[in-house]
């Protein structure tokens, strides 16, 4: 297995530990090939949920352009929900854990069929 491989069974562990979920294995594979590169740097591969700037980033850069939604408040609750499904005082919350739960919460599995 490759370090990404490692980085997908680690992501489908939070799922299922820190949200409570079942994976869907494929989609959570092709959302984390989706993050590109950032799933290797530390830094880049979580969200800095507390920082407004960082939420907004992940609303303009994934929910409007990757997955084309129209801009409103309800973009910043599902963020908002997803945080708080994985644990506000969960340190580390992955870039690709959070994107996959945007993904279903919308419904925008096609994007990466």
């Amino acid at each position: 297995m490759g370090k990404r491989d490692d980085l997908i069974a680690q992501y489908a562990a939070d799922l299922k530990e820190k949200c409570g979920m079942e994976p869907d294995m494929d989609l959570l594979t092709k959302v984390t090939i989706g993050c590109g590169p950032a799933i290797y740097n530390a830094d880049a591969s979580t969200v800095a949920a507390s920082q407004p700037s960082e939420l907004e980033t992940v609303k303009n850069n994934f929910l409007i352009r990757k997955l084309a939604l129209e801009d409103g408040p309800q973009l910043m609750e599902a963020i908002d929900n997803v945080i708080e499904t994985y644990g506000r005082s969960e340190r580390n919350k992955y870039r690709a854990v959070v994107y996959y739960m945007l993904v279903k919460h919308f419904g925008k599995e096609a994007i990466y069929g």
